[in-house]
Order: structure tokens, then C-alpha cells, then sequence
């Protein structure tokens, strides 16, 4: 991931929104997925995200304060400026702020680099926290800013933006900064939600970040609401295991490592998993033929599943 960072201070705005004005005069609207956009309606406004006005060089933590605080997170802007806020560059990252958000409870997902999703995730009630270029190029004014409306007719994306409580800005004069950051923007949401559109790889990958910070208790409805979504994902079940049983709870945990081998055969971690879990509740017969699956399958785990079938047959073979 290119990481760029918000370098734009509240005096320096208002002339790059100038700036912007000239530069994209004669930018052209994105193409939208019709069989997207004719399923929203026309016109969308998130009027209950909070305003936090930009200070100088904090347009991260006022955005990154805006989209929490919409999701339930009692956070203020003084508080995220030691978070995410690096004062030798004067600026604030895209790791900073995703980082923060799994801190304060809540999942960042990136959304794919299209102009379809921010309308998806508006129109879901999500506000959308988007990094834009608000100068050439070869001269950036990186500034973050959130997507809380948007309106179809007239083509325009609604923000809160910089010192401005409520920016209309044209699709196309949006996307022509937009796309200097390769169109990154993430959501911030509860675990249990998901993006609306999202693919399963980076649903898992998103989880396991969180997990990793917020331990596995609090990831248990992330996990649940992702085999909801994609229930012939292996890797997701495997997940959800891993985490009942670091949570304790192991028949829950044994029921899921069973509709993960159920999806992929071969995940032999799974397999392992499954008879040890097995083997303490003391099903041993069960544990007997997790461990062979898994003691069958070439890989890192195969040994060890050896060692534990050997062990729960009594060192035979």
C-alpha cells in the first residue's frame, strides 16, 4: 500500500480548494455501474455525522474523530492527535489511522477503489473516510476528508471537509483527487457489520487485524458476520474456531473447525485443531480421525499431527 499523509493546513485549504477549482475545471464524471446506481436512491445525506473542524496540519485526527463518533465512539479530536498525528512530518498516515480505529473498537475496512462504493457504504449509513490530492501530483496536498452524502442528479459528493461543515463537490472535480490516492478509503464499523461490497480475502485480513488488537472475545461477531456472508469460506470458519476456543468455548469451537474441513479438506490446520479440541472433551475416537487427516496432509502441521495421533493412541501406530 502507498501510504501518503495529510499535509494541509486550515490557511492552506482554502487555496488549494482554489487550486482544485482550476485543476479539474474540466474533469469528467466516473463511469457508475448502472446496475449499482439504479438500486440507491437519488439523494443521501448522513446529516447526524459529527463536524470536528480541521486545525492546522489535523485534518487525520478531525476526520478519523467525525467517522468514530458516528459509530458510536465517544473519542475527541484532542485525544487522536497523539494517536495518529506524526509532528516531525506534520501530517498523519493511512497505517495511523487505520491502527487508531481497531484501538477504539472498531473494525477499518478499505473499501475497493471504486466510485460505486462510497455511494454503497453512504447509502448504508456509513460514512466514508477518503484521502484526496488536493494539488498536482508532482506537488501533493494530502488531506483526508469524509463522504457523508451524495446526489445522483446533480453529481455531486457531499462532505465534510477542512474547516467546511458541509462541501458539495462535483464527481468529477471529487474523483480527480480522489484518484492521486488510488481512490483509498476505508469505513470504520462495529464488528458484526461488514462493508456492502467486499471481497473475502480482505474481510478476513481486516479481522485478523483487529483480532490481533482486540483479542479474540471482541472479534467473535466480526467472524460470525463474515461465514453469514461468505459461508464457503474455509479460512473464515477456521478463524471463528480459533477464536470460540481462545475465547472458551470449544464445542462452538469444534463446530466450526468442522464446517471449515467441510469447505476445504485440506486444511490441515483445521484437522489439528479439530482432534486436539477433540481430545480434550474427551471424544477420542473422533480425535483419532481428525488427526490422520491432518497426519495425511503435506505441510508445516504434518508432524505434529503425527506426534499427536502417536500420543492420543497410546504411542502406537
Amino acid at each position: 500500500m502507498r501510504v501518503m499523509r495529510s499535509f494541509v493546513s486550515s490557511a492552506r485549504l482554502a487555496g488549494a480548494l482554489s487550486l482544485v477549482m482550476w485543476l479539474t475545471a474540466c474533469a469528467s464524471a466516473p463511469e457508475l455501474d448502472h446496475s449499482v446506481t439504479a438500486t440507491l436512491p437519488q439523494r443521501q445525506l448522513l446529516e447526524d455525522v459529527p463536524f470536528h473542524p480541521q486545525r492546522d496540519y489535523q485534518c487525520g485526527p478531525a476526520t478519523l474523530a467525525m467517522v468514530l463518533n458516528h459509530a458510536g465512539v465517544d473519542v475527541g479530536v484532542d485525544q487522536l492527535i497523539p494517536e495518529i498525528y506524526v509532528p516531525s512530518r506534520k501530517g498523519s498516515f493511512q497505517p495511523e489511522m487505520l491502527a487508531a480505529s481497531r484501538r477504539h473498537g472498531r473494525i477499518p475496512f478499505t473499501l475497493a477503489p471504486r466510485f460505486a462504493s462510497l455511494l454503497e457504504e453512504v447509502d448504508a449509513g456509513r460514512a466514508v473516510v477518503v484521502l484526496q490530492n488536493l494539488s498536482l501530483p508532482a506537488f501533493p496536498l494530502w488531506h483526508f476528508a469524509v463522504v457523508n452524502g451524495y446526489d445522483l442528479e446533480s453529481e455531486e459528493v457531499l462532505l465534510r471537509t477542512g474547516v467546511t461543515r458541509q462541501d458539495a463537490t462535483d464527481f468529477g472535480r471529487f474523483d480527480a483527487t480522489w484518484q492521486r490516492s488510488e481512490r483509498w478509503a476505508f469505513v470504520a464499523l462495529t464488528p458484526g457489520e461488514l462493508p456492502v461490497t467486499i471481497a473475502p480475502e480482505a474481510a478476513i485480513q481486516a479481522t485478523s487485524d483487529f483480532e490481533r488488537v482486540q483479542g479474540p472475545e471482541q472479534s467473535l461477531p466480526a467472524w460470525q458476520a463474515l461465514v453469514d456472508r461468505f459461508p464457503e469460506e474455509a479460512m473464515g470458519y477456521f478463524a471463528l474456531a480459533n477464536a470460540y476456543h481462545a475465547a472458551g468455548q470449544p464445542d462452538a469451537a469444534i463446530d466450526a473447525w468442522r464446517s471449515a474441513v467441510a469447505n476445504d479438506p485440506s486444511l490441515a490446520p483445521a484437522w489439528l485443531n479439530l482432534g486436539l479440541t477433540l481430545a480434550s472433551q474427551g471424544d477420542d475416537e473422533g480425535a483419532r480421525e481428525a488427526l490422520r487427516r491432518a497426519a495425511s496432509l503435506d505441510g508445516p502441521w504434518q508432524q505434529g499431527a503425527r506426534e499427536a495421533l502417536n500420543e492420543q493412541q497410546g504411542g502406537a501406530r
